[in-house]
């Protein structure tokens, strides 16, 4: 594949998936609060409750941005996966596939996604990449 349909498709994946995470982690923040997610959390038999709910919204609304900007991408995007994996494990892996029974399909392909990002790299249009750009002409000099 040419190297700029890669870049672009791989900035394109990248800032969809980061504005879902942003999506989720703002409404975690804001919609319901620390407080109404940490007593969701708990009825849904999430472990640590206050904790899981802390780390779940930050990781999603950070992780979600640093995705965007393509920013620390392979820390976000192990966060992420993490994250989602727990989402699985202890919420919707007994409910089947479908988004619609509260299953597991959404937050499994976020976190794969995720996952991606983490082991290729956010492609050549992202903040990670004019980093070590200027780290590389840096050295060289």
């Amino acid at each position: 594949m040419p190297t700029p349909v890669r870049d672009w498709g791989l900035l394109l994946t990248r800032v969809i998936l980061g504005v879902v995470l942003v999506a989720h982690g703002w409404q975690k923040f804001t919609e319901w609060g620390i407080s109404g997610t940490t007593a969701s959390f708990q009825e849904m038999g999430v472990p640590a409750p206050p904790a899981s709910a802390l780390i779940a919204s930050i990781v999603e609304l950070g992780g979600g941005i640093l995705l965007i900007l393509g920013l620390f991408t392979t820390v976000a995007g192990i966060l992420a996966a993490l994250t989602m994996l727990g989402a699985v494990l202890f919420v919707h892996a007994p409910h089947g596939v479908f988004v619609a029974g509260n299953g597991w399909e959404l937050v499994a392909v976020i976190g794969l996604a995720s996952l991606v990002f983490a082991l290729v790299g956010p492609g050549r249009l992202s903040l990670d990449a004019l980093i070590a750009g200027r780290r590389t002409r840096s050295i060289q000099a």
